[in-house]
């Protein structure tokens, strides 16, 4: 049954390498994969570029487990010596762009779900291959959440090596803008707002929030761009710079925020207060079933659609986040035929 399972998922995972899919451009890769889905049996639904169907016999009165993964790559990188759109298998590697962030997820999940549901289970499923992730859009699992019914549940498939993330920092962008008064550099006049700018990025650089996640640690705060200045010998008026906080579970976006414009001078806003950090109790039913099957619970650093979600979730898929967005990705089929098993495994019978 699971030989079987991994040669469809590493077939399908093939024609998906093939099509490219870059974020904002998946409709080709959804077209293919709608009718991927119907071909089996089921009916497909598509909202945009995203693609999901829900089990048969749904229930309103179930809870409701999603499964979900993001068909949108990054572009490739000038390194590839491989072409990143054909698919080649060499000594058990499946080499391609998106083989590993996150196409093995995405047709993990899928065999999972079709398995899944030919069994009787306690809860609902909802599978989803959603848009945008790489670039945070609005119009992936982010507006397909509205269209959904409510969800108790998901499981997000990024590369973990099948290990369970159930917390998740969080991001938010910031631009810091200090003001000062423009003069002649040979002379004591003006005020220098690179000088004033120094201050508040001494203050980013130094600050540690008290409250500590056992999990995702600190909120980190890094100063990764600025800008001042016209000329030699003009004191510059303005100087800008961004920061990028990522947060931990016990803080909001936003209280992290209205913090830090009380405590610098610089003028601050925030690109967008809505990739929230996430967390997930470690005796929920399914993270329970999971430590069984020997999997280990971390903390993510990085960002995923979980950041999203409004609902308990956790980040689990086959595959090594060190090897997204790097040249010659790949994914081992082994690694696919251990997930589709454990994402069953973790799945089959659980009670919610």
């Amino acid at each position: 049954m699971l030989s079987e399972l991994t040669n469809d998922a590493v077939s399908l995972l093939r024609e998906m390498i093939s099509i490219p899919s870059f974020s904002r451009e998946e409709e080709k890769l959804a077209d293919f994969l709608e009718n991927y889905i119907e071909s089996k049996g089921y009916v497909a639904s598509r909202s945009g570029n995203n693609i999901w169907l829900m089990s048969p016999g749904f229930d309103a009165s179930r809870p409701t487990v999603l499964l979900n993964s993001h068909i949108d790559t990054v572009k490739p990188v000038a390194a590839w010596v491989r072409n990143p759109f054909e698919p080649q298998i060499d000594n058990g590697v499946l080499y391609g762009l998106g083989s590993n962030d996150a196409g093995a997820s995405v047709v993990s999940l899928l065999q999972a779900y079709f398995y899944l549901t030919q069994q009787r289970q306690s809860y609902n499923l909802i599978f989803a291959a959603t848009a945008e992730e790489e670039v945070s859009g609005t119009n992936g699992i982010e507006s397909l959440i509205r269209e959904l019914p409510g969800i108790d549940f998901a499981i997000v498939g990024e590369p973990t090596g099948m290990h369970l993330a159930v917390a998740e920092k969080g991001l938010m962008v910031l631009d810091c803008t200090a003001t000062g008064i423009a003069g002649h550099a040979a002379r004591n006049e003006g005020e220098n707002a690179i000088y004033k700018a120094l201050k508040d990025v001494a203050w980013f650089s130094t600050y540690e929030f008290p409250r500590k996640s056992e999990l995702l640690g600190s909120v980190k705060m890094s100063v990764t761009m600025i800008q001042a200045g016209t000329q030699h010998n003009v004191v510059p008026d303005k100087c800008s710079f961004v920061v990028d906080v990522r947060s931990n579970e016990l803080y909001t976006n936003e209280q992290l925020l209205d913090f830090i414009k009380a405590n610098v001078s610089s003028a601050v806003s925030a690109r967008s207060t809505r990739l929230s950090s996430t967390a997930t109790p470690a005796d929920h039913p399914i993270v329970k079933r999971a430590l069984e099957l020997n999997r280990n619970l971390f903390g993510s650093p990085t960002l995923s659609d979980q950041a999203l979600m409004p609902f308990p979730s956790v980040k689990v898929g086959p595959g090594d986040s060190a090897r997204s967005h790097t040249a010659d990705e790949y994914i081992r089929i082994s690694e696919i035929e251990e997930a589709i098993g454990i994402y069953i495994d973790m799945l089959n019978g659980v009670v919610i």
